[in-house]
């Protein structure tokens, strides 16, 4: 397994299709698990946290085929009303965040005892809102003081509850799913949502695979009414590309480059689609056309950006800001702090390496921009074993003066496997 990388200087050119959506695929294969029945999913993830949600929803009752490069059948008999198994059902969900707080109230459904765990950063990431919203529930919910292992004794029945949604969507993402499975009349009133646009991703699915979808205004409240709803008993959904993974390769065109970006949904919801807003912003060489995006080098300006409902830009704003004159202010910073690494301090510490000064004062971050990356040899930076901060740091080079060698470069896994290699391919 790779450990380490060592990324020269480079241009990037050519053409490049992103690969699929992390946030897509994860639901849609909850979804297919929850509706039942059989579900074809096209241009399927592979990244270790799509593989694990895959491993998950077998373990809860489906059944998956892989019938060719990215497609994946999946025929799911999930059944919460037979009587309570004698036995726990044990869950790992590797290190997926998502997986962990949508599949929690997901395996609450069943009417048994599930033990949840995982690995690596997972283990260090609270999860205390399940606490208090099982609480709620009168779902008898045992943790490791807020942090996995879990086990949990459902059933959960649909009740009307107030939830603080501002640590992660994710979490309301685990309740509005499990909600939608019941079909039963409940409300969810969520105090400080963050991330909407991925609240959208959400409610997205359930609407595709014909599950119930919830009223709402202004993502302050969910309304699940009485009605029932028969999802499709056979559908076929494509997954949409990745604007997670567009943008680190996008950054690296505006650095020092010119590139095609293709199999993006131009209109989708996914919250990183703001890169294109962050693109425009630092005068990047930026042009839409025909579903295919093309990013080229230009003089790169300082820039302001709110990243407070799309955290996960932050590695990629600052490579991008490391190459734009004068000082970059990025909002957010308190979304960072429970990531896969406290992303604030790792992009301040690591970045500091490559000569770029990074200052944080309370909710903003400012990213002071150089005309040349001038490197002394034998650089070496650390990922900290987050996947974003991995690749934010390989993109930064690409017009530096000397190569770097990244540890922990495996952590790319997570996300986007084949990211070192793209990267690799666009140097050609």
């Amino acid at each position: 397994m790779l450990t380490q990388q060592v990324v020269q200087p480079h241009y990037v050119q050519g053409t490049l299709a992103i690969p699929p959506s992390k946030s897509y695929t994860q639901r849609a294969y909850i979804a297919a698990l929850l509706k039942g029945g059989t579900t074809t999913l096209h241009n399927c993830g592979y990244s270790n946290d799509d593989n694990a949600i895959l491993e998950v929803i077998q373990q809860l009752g489906a059944t998956v085929h892989s019938i060719g490069k990215g497609t994946v059948c999946i025929t799911s008999k999930f059944n919460t009303t037979k009587p309570s198994a004698s036995e726990m059902l044990y869950l790992n969900i590797g290190e997926s965040g998502l997986g962990l707080r949508m599949c929690t109230p997901i395996a609450a459904l069943l009417a048994q005892q599930v033990h949840i765990t995982g690995h690596g950063s997972i283990t260090s990431r609270p999860m205390h809102f399940f606490t208090q919203v099982f609480k709620q529930l009168n779902i008898s919910f045992q943790s490791n003081n807020g942090y996995v292992p879990f086990t949990i004794t459902g059933p959960l029945v649909p009740a009307h509850i107030t939830v603080d949604a501002s640590a992660s969507s994710q979490y309301l993402t685990g309740l509005l799913m499990a909600y939608s499975y019941a079909q039963v009349p409940a409300t969810i009133t969520v105090h400080n949502a963050v991330s909407t646009p991925y609240i959208d991703v959400t409610l997205s699915i359930l609407e595709q695979f014909g599950m119930q979808v919830p009223s709402h205004k202004q993502y302050t409240q969910f309304v699940y009414g009485a009605g029932s709803v028969i999802p499709a008993n056979n559908i076929e959904y494509t997954i949409e590309g990745d604007w997670s993974s567009a943008s680190f390769m996008m950054v690296a065109a505006a650095i020092n480059g010119n590139c095609t970006f293709t199999g993006l949904n131009v209109y989708s919801v996914q919250a990183d689609r703001q890169i294109i807003k962050a693109l425009e912003l630092a005068q990047a060489n930026l042009s839409i056309h025909n579903q295919a995006i093309q990013v080229s080098k230009s003089a790169l300006q300082a820039f302001t950006f709110d990243a407070t409902q799309c955290p996960d830009l932050f590695p990629p704003l600052v490579a991008l800001a490391a190459h734009a004159y004068g000082t970059s202010c990025i909002q957010g910073v308190h979304r960072l702090q429970h990531k896969e690494s406290d992303r604030a301090a790792t992009l301040q510490q690591e970045f500091a390496k490559l000569g770029i000064h990074i200052t944080i004062d309370n909710d903003y971050m400012y990213i002071t921009g150089v005309s040349n990356m001038m490197l002394p040899q034998g650089v070496v930076c650390t990922s900290h074993n987050d996947h974003r901060i991995a690749m934010s740091l390989a993109v930064a080079v690409g017009s530096a003066s000397h190569s770097i060698t990244i540890l922990q470069a495996q952590a790319v896994a997570k996300s986007y496997p084949n990211f070192f290699e793209d990267l690799q391919e666009l140097k050609k």
